[in-house]
């Protein structure tokens, strides 16, 4: 069976390199999994007052709908101030809402942390896992996929061309696989 696995890109930045990343896996990814992202860049500032009035953005629908649609997430982010950045925490807090139907829930997880940096987005990637322990969200835990001096992994026209990084993103994506099918299992689904 293939899985569908909704990519959320932390970075909106036209030459994101977490995006160019993104696409990378997407080339890379095994016959079990159909990577997909789902832009999170356009989604209103989520305020509450919106959905207790019954008029949530059509943006914020379409996106939980889009997020429910999908059979696990995997999060390409990098590092703001020690944390994700804010289009993706908003797009964690609308896909949450409505409180008790959250999109998220259940729903297999994995993070890829993407920096210029040596540290490669370290506490942007472990800031996330502890919001999806709230959200029911099933983290990969091993292996770990921390990815530094992300601006020497790919050529001008954005293709990886590092063939270590390449072969850690395909042992990522088989073992994000394997964990999809652990979890499902787990939960019947």
């Amino acid at each position: 069976m293939v899985r569908r696995v909704g990519v959320l890109v932390g970075s909106p930045r036209k030459a994101s390199l977490n995006r160019k990343m993104a696409l990378a896996m997407a080339a890379l990814q095994p016959a079990s999994l159909a990577l997909e992202i789902i832009e999170i860049a356009r989604l209103p500032l989520y305020n509450q007052d919106l959905d207790d009035a019954d008029s949530a953005p059509p943006e914020w629908v379409s996106f939980r709908e889009t997020l429910s649609g999908v059979d696990a997430v995997l999060f390409v982010t990098p590092e703001h101030n020690r944390s994700v950045p804010a289009p993706l925490k908003n797009a964690i807090d609308v896909g949450s809402r409505p409180y008790g139907k959250s999109a998220w829930n259940g729903k297999p997880g994995a993070i890829v942390s993407v920096s210029p940096g040596a540290l490669g987005a370290f506490g942007a990637n472990h800031h996330l896992r502890q919001s999806l322990v709230f959200l029911n969200v099933p983290c990969l835990q091993q292996p770990e996929a921390y990815i530094g001096g992300a601006t020497k992994l790919f050529d001008s026209d954005g293709k990886l061309i590092n063939d270590t990084t390449r072969d850690l993103l395909s042992g990522f994506l088989t073992a994000f696989a394997g964990w999809i099918e652990a979890t499902r299992l787990k939960s019947g689904s």
